[in-house]
């Protein structure tokens, strides 16, 4: 049987939650069926520590073991770059040309622009956009934003599926005008919930070796520290809670931008020894199991990959109240939601928590029970019907079977 080319493409394949959701998506394939192109930037943008640029490179690897072409576009980046923009474009152009593919499916906003474009140009048969949460506010100045969404309208018109992460995001994006309403797949990131079996994970080590009491009540985070995010949030919330609860500890995983402003305003405020900078691990779930709160503090979210993992080691939430987050987080069942970028709010939920191991317990529970059904064998399912659906009908390039039309 004659495989289905596909071209993956994406601007950052780093550890962030859109490259993980892309990379599980690859490998997941059937590759009997499908004939993969993973096409990718540099990801120097997204500042990567040695250890997270190993893990992404063993990535790589595996790909290329199981048959994946990988393709580096240096020109492709996420910031706005005439030059880099242009060279990019062509190159992938270029790559469309040689792989001749079925279905191209791009991931998050720059590799969605330029890969569609390229996609478009080259007509192929199916083109796929996945946004991985979207960028309409919290990201740029207000023109950029409109900027921004005046360009995805244009875009959705040639685009046949939208895959949204969440419900929620889904309706971000008609309330703008993109796309319609039978244009949206909503398809939940998929995590491999082996990797987090809950209380299976003795904690007692862990906390051993990051230096925290057995008593200690932990509160931590796990996400990039950049604004967008709300990092710095959890700081100042970190010391409303310590004044209450002196031996609380709160735990950061992982790096960003803010690192060393948090760090500064930790010791501003006093608690500097109460929070503890983790920088990049690969051992998530084994720091997830010491945290008693999971803190989840961002002001605009596709999803929070992140969210899921704590929800399936049994973690009780508190997150902010935007986005795609309220798809998984029911206040008062397995979390509490808060207004976004207000620490008091934030601090009040965690310190009723920390004091009530009852409630955290109960809310743990549903959350782990909620976290099934977001494995990575469903999201697999779920794009494979789509690729199957899309490859049926007609194409809004005009073509399908027999195929890509030559524009060279």
């Amino acid at each position: 049987m004659r495989k289905i080319k596909v071209v993956h493409i994406i601007t950052r394949f780093d550890q962030g939650g859109s490259a993980e959701n892309t990379f599980l998506t690859i490998r997941g394939l059937d590759k009997d069926r499908y004939d993969i192109t993973l096409v990718r930037g540099l990801s120097l943008e997204s500042n990567m520590s040695g250890s997270e640029q190993n893990v992404v490179e063993e990535r790589i690897a595996e790909l290329s073991r199981c048959g994946v072409k990988v393709v580096t576009v240096p020109e492709l980046v996420r910031r706005v770059d005439p030059l880099c923009d242009a060279g990019a474009f062509l190159s992938i152009v270029g790559i469309i040309h040689r792989e001749r593919p079925m279905i191209v499916h791009t991931h998050t906003s720059k590799a969605g622009l330029l890969g569609r474009l390229a996609a478009f140009f080259c007509r192929v048969p199916v083109i796929i956009h996945t946004p991985h949460g979207h960028v309409f506010w919290g990201y740029f100045t207000s023109w950029k934003t409109r900027c921004f969404i005046f360009l995805e309208r244009v875009f959705a018109l040639w685009t046949d599926r939208i895959i949204t992460l969440t419900d929620q995001e889904k309706k971000d994006h008609l309330d703008v005008r993109i796309g319609r309403e039978n244009q949206f797949s909503t398809i939940h990131s998929g995590v491999e919930l082996e990797k987090y079996p809950g209380s299976k994970i003795d904690s007692s080590s862990t906390r051993t070796a990051l230096g925290i009491p057995s008593d200690a009540p932990v509160v931590g985070t796990v996400g990039r520290l950049i604004p967008i995010k709300g990092s710095n949030f959890l700081i100042e919330a970190a010391a409303e809670v310590i004044k209450e609860k002196p031996q609380a500890v709160f735990v950061f995983l992982g790096e960003g931008e803010l690192q060393r402003e948090m760090e500064e305003r930790a010791l501003q405020l006093g608690i500097r020894d109460h929070v503890k900078f983790l920088g990049w691990r690969p051992d998530v779930a084994s720091i997830l199991s010491t945290f008693d709160v999971f803190a989840f503090p961002s002001l605009n979210e596709g999803m929070g990959k992140a969210l899921v993992e704590a929800m399936a080691m049994g973690k009780p939430v508190v997150a902010s109240n935007v986005s795609g987050i309220r798809d998984l987080v029911v206040n008062g069942e397995n979390g509490f939601l808060v207004p976004p970028a207000k620490p008091d709010a934030l601090a009040a939920r965690v310190e009723f928590l920390i004091a009530n191991p009852g409630v955290r317990k109960t809310m743990g529970n549903k959350g782990r029970a909620m976290a099934q059904g977001f494995s990575a064998e469903a999201m697999l399912q779920k794009i494979d019907q789509v690729y199957c659906e899309l490859l049926s009908k007609p194409s809004s390039n005009g073509s399908r079977q027999g195929g890509h039309a030559n524009i060279f």
